[in-house]
């Protein structure tokens, strides 16, 4: 875990999103790599964005339903996460990231990744899986690699932990 990617696919829908997550699901399972985190997310045209799909099963296993999710969203646009956990009663520990993705520009563009009227699998993986992750997401338009800050992620990770059921309600809203 000492060398983390945010790997963000984009697909013009949501069916073709779901399959390559499914497919990244399968190849996880018979294969011998492991994917921290995985969720599908769609955008509207009018610019919303909802979490379609959690790392439930073999993808994120080992973790909450639901904090899995919120972490790769949180690495992916920190701000979206903040937008949700917000309301949960989150803000402190979630705004102390978005100011740290402000200032050094960490996580992905929403703009550059999902534009509205798409989807997207985003993915936290070790950097040594990022390329069969990228492989299992054959169907993809565009596909960026980010590297991921370790105390980043070890923070959102405490901070969802601690709130586990609050960031599921807030996902789930």
């Amino acid at each position: 875990m000492d060398n983390l990617v945010l790997v963000a696919a984009t697909y013009p829908d949501e069916a073709t999103a779901t399959s390559d997550y499914e497919a990244l699901k399968a190849a996880e399972k018979e294969g011998d790599f492991s994917v921290i985190g995985a969720v599908v997310m769609s955008r509207s045209a009018a610019g919303d964005v909802e979490v379609k799909e959690h790392g439930a099963g073999p993808v994120g296993a080992g973790t909450v339903l639901g904090a899995a999710g919120g972490i790769v969203v949180g690495l992916f646009a920190p701000p979206l996460l903040l937008a949700t956990a917000v309301g949960a009663g989150l803000g402190a520990g979630i705004g102390k990231l978005v100011k740290r993705h402000e200032e050094k520009e960490m996580g992905a563009d929403l703009e550059e990744v999902m534009p509205p009227g798409t989807s997207a699998v985003i993915a936290v993986v070790n950097d040594d899986y990022a390329d069969r992750v990228e492989h299992a997401l054959e169907h993809a338009v565009k596909k960026i690699n980010k590297a991921v800050d370790k105390g980043d992620y070890e923070e959102l990770v405490q901070e969802i932990d601690k709130q586990a059921g609050k960031v599921q309600d807030a996902l789930d809203s």
